[in-house]
């Protein structure tokens, strides 16, 4: 039994006007896939090891993968899927294929991304084809993917720790299916709501009722995959929104049933999913007060994984107001990190720093401070985090000791090449940065930090700041949705 695997990844944010061209893709093909994806937790790593676990040979095509952040160009888009289609193709024969897709890609041309390239692979490889897709947990989960997949299968973390099983799992009905052992039917239900990303954590109420109702029901044979998707609010396209998708094997009545009733449960949860947020000035005061140590302050409207600049200075500006010691904030800002170049370890430098990337997250803030270190950039993360990487590059990198500080309380400005969402503590670490002895770190997120950042974490405060990834919804025009949408017109 002969295998493709490969994957194309993007969540896109479709208020950001910037967009994402291809040289923004980490891509690996054939023998270098193996090599960087075996032993990562991603659900490509789950397909590498359904080799050994369910007896297939692996054919490896294309990984490609870019930070979140705008629409995908056409001419990236069309690349990335002729060279999957391309290299399944030189592949054959092939039994089968498994394809990791995040679900909320759009790209210049196609609003549903994802669903074009399933249905290219599925008009390339024919009608009844086996083809199984994993997506994320935010994805955006359309009728046409639906249809032209075989079966869909979701992650069921946030922060997402789960993705070497699902790549597994969707290994095991892969090959079953090829052995004629199921023939999967499934069926898709979307509550119309908004469900907002700071309720979306699986670990907790209400999400972690739905999850569980998940699991209870794929301990039945009868139900191959019971999917939740969460949904990404950034993204301006008409199945925008949350997804129930169950998947059955040879009964499409009970995936329709099942999938409706689970949907049902979750717009009757709705009730658990207000909120009220502090502000930076309120969020900061707050930390600064606490006695628990360190407070992570969540930069809600910066976050880098929901694909926001990554340079927004809202919280920075009030540390610095309400003179705040022993923090740590991360910004993208690369034309900083080349004058920490030019000036040397352990100059005394000036720098402005931040807001330099839109009008949305905040004004340039000048910081004064001595460079501590320069970086390259690079860590390596080997317990299963968010998003399923091993090895990261964050550009080069500076650490700057701002001025006025304790020595035993130092607070440290990290500049960064790259955008790099805060999903592991080695990117701290491998600066020589103890976060658990900070007492505020700044992460630029919403949930994903989490697995990462539990473990040191004294306080956890969710701030409503301003930017691409803001929380609150009506601060975004949305021109393609569907309506009407709870939290949106209620």
């Amino acid at each position: 039994m002969r295998i493709g695997i490969g994957g194309i990844l993007h969540e896109s944010n479709t208020f950001c006007v910037l967009h994402t061209p291809l040289e923004a893709f980490q891509i690996e093909k054939g023998e270098q896939l193996l090599k960087t994806w075996t032993k990562a937790h991603h659900e490509v790593s789950g397909f590498i090891e359904g080799a050994s676990k369910y007896g297939y040979e692996v054919y490896p095509t294309i990984m490609a993968q870019a930070v979140p952040s705008g629409r995908v160009t056409a001419e990236a888009f069309e690349s990335l899927c002729g060279q999957i289609v391309e290299l399944l193709a030189d592949g054959k024969p092939l039994d089968g294929v498994l394809l990791a897709l995040h679900g909320a890609m759009v790209s210049e041309k196609f609003a549903d991304a994802d669903g074009e390239i399933v249905r290219r692979l599925r008009e390339a490889l024919g009608i009844s084809f086996p083809l199984v897709v994993t997506l994320d947990y935010h994805a955006n989960v359309s009728e046409q993917i639906v249809k032209e997949s075989t079966a869909l299968v979701i992650y069921k973390t946030y922060p997402h720790v789960d993705q070497r099983e699902r790549g597994l799992q969707a290994a095991e009905i892969l090959v079953n299916t090829i052995g004629g052992k199921s023939k999967p039917t499934q069926s898709l239900s979307k509550p119309p709501m908004l469900l907002n990303i700071v309720h979306q954590n699986t670990t907790l109420d209400p999400m972690r009722i739905i999850m569980a109702m998940a699991r209870d029901m794929e301990g039945n044979p009868s139900f191959l995959a019971v999917n939740v998707a969460g949904g990404y609010q950034f993204s301006d396209v008409f199945q925008m929104g949350p997804s129930v998708l169950v998947v059955t094997d040879n009964d499409p009545d009970l995936a329709q049933r099942e999938a409706r009733k689970l949907s049902d449960k979750l717009w009757n949860l709705r009730s658990q999913m207000k909120f009220d947020l502090p502000t930076a000035n309120e969020a900061v005061r707050k930390a600064k007060n606490s006695e628990q140590k360190p407070v992570v302050l969540v930069d809600l409207g910066d976050n880098i994984g929901g694909g926001s600049a990554g340079d927004g200075t809202s919280i920075l500006g009030e540390l610095l107001l309400q003179n705040v010691e022993g923090w740590l904030v991360v910004l993208a800002d690369p034309e900083a990190v080349q004058a920490c170049i030019r000036a040397g370890i352990n100059a005394t430098v000036n720098l402005q720093v931040g807001g330099k990337k839109d009008n949305m997250h905040g004004e340039p803030i000048n910081i004064h401070g001595r460079l501590k270190c320069l970086h390259d950039g690079r860590y390596e993360e080997t317990q299963p985090r968010h998003g399923g990487k091993r090895f990261h590059d964050q550009g080069l990198t500076a650490v700057v000791e701002v001025g006025g500080t304790q020595f035993d309380v130092p607070s440290y400005l990290v500049l960064t090449s790259n955008r790099e969402p805060p999903f592991s503590l080695n990117q701290l670490l491998s600066l020589g940065i103890q976060p658990q002895r900070q007492r505020i770190l700044v992460v630029k997120a919403a949930i994903a930090h989490k697995a990462a950042y539990e473990p040191v974490t004294g306080l956890s405060i969710q701030v409503d700041t301003p930017g691409l990834t803001s929380v609150n919804p009506r601060r975004f025009q949305y021109q393609n949705i569907r309506r009407p949408m709870w939290m949106l017109e209620t």
